[in-house]
């Protein structure tokens, strides 16, 4: 399989940043997964691991009042606008984006009472990403994080190439919940997203931002391939959902401390 041409990312990069947000998830999601995190320290700090351009960094905001956030991304334009919505806001004493590395955030070992990443996880490898977060959370803190799955066996050729492309190692819930265990964690709870989690705020805007730069390259033949290519992701979620889903998963590192 070739790499994706210069284009390809130029175009990629140029919806996808003007999205709400990157990936499936929403308020709702967020607030029951928090909701499993009971003990969760009254003024916690919490780190936003592959934060984007931070949608689900503001519900954090919104829905732990005292909490101070670290939000981490790897692609420089996500945190440039997640620092404009910060001063939009004036949010600058309660988040603080910063460009970094997931595998190698630039925080002190046992200092987050939180590690909060949705469906970003997978990128630096699952159980590699349970031993960075293992590793910065103090003991009795919490991991909250989506990860794709499948559903279902056999997925039709198209759906499995498609996810095969950018997680070739995705699992089921079983998987995932072993590699929790494995990974030094105790399962708190896990649910899985719904469909308007892949709709409201990431598939429906797609769509219309597709629509929008389609008349901006109108007479480009290159990026108009490009913009069909990328709208099969949502068509293929329209056909094909019942094979894969989002999952929630909350963990919590065990009071006792140690490796995992």
């Amino acid at each position: 399989m070739s790499e994706p041409s210069p284009r390809f990312w130029e175009v990629f990069f140029e919806l996808y940043e003007g999205l709400p947000r990157q990936g499936p998830g929403n308020r709702g999601c967020a607030d029951e997964a928090l909701g499993l995190c009971r003990d969760l320290a009254s003024s916690p700090a919490v780190l936003d691991l592959g934060c984007g351009v931070g949608c689900q960094t503001i519900h954090l905001v919104e829905l732990l009042p005292s909490a101070v956030i670290t939000a981490i991304d790897s692609h420089a334009p996500s945190i440039a606008r997640l620092r404009e919505t910060v001063a939009e806001r004036g949010l600058g004493e309660r988040v603080r984006p910063m460009v970094g590395d997931m595998a190698k955030p630039e925080m002190l070992p046992e200092s987050i009472d939180l590690v909060w990443s949705e469906g970003a996880l997978y990128n630096i490898g699952i159980e590699n990403a349970l031993r960075v977060c293992h590793a910065l959370l103090r003991p009795g803190g919490y991991l909250a994080f989506t990860d794709a799955v499948w559903r279902k066996g056999d997925p039709p050729p198209k759906v499995k190439a498609s996810f095969d492309l950018d997680y070739p190692t995705m699992g089921r819930i079983p998987d995932v919940l072993a590699a929790i265990d494995n990974g030094g964690f105790v399962l708190v709870g896990h649910f899985t997203l719904p469909d308007e989690a892949w709709w409201d705020d990431f598939y429906s805007p797609m769509e219309r931002r597709i629509e929008v730069l389609r008349g901006k390259y109108a007479g480009d033949a290159e990026a108009l391939a490009v913009l069909n290519q990328l709208a099969q992701e949502p068509e293929m979620h329209r056909r094909h959902s019942d094979y894969y889903a989002y999952e929630f998963f909350v963990a919590r590192r065990a009071m006792g401390g140690g490796g995992p």
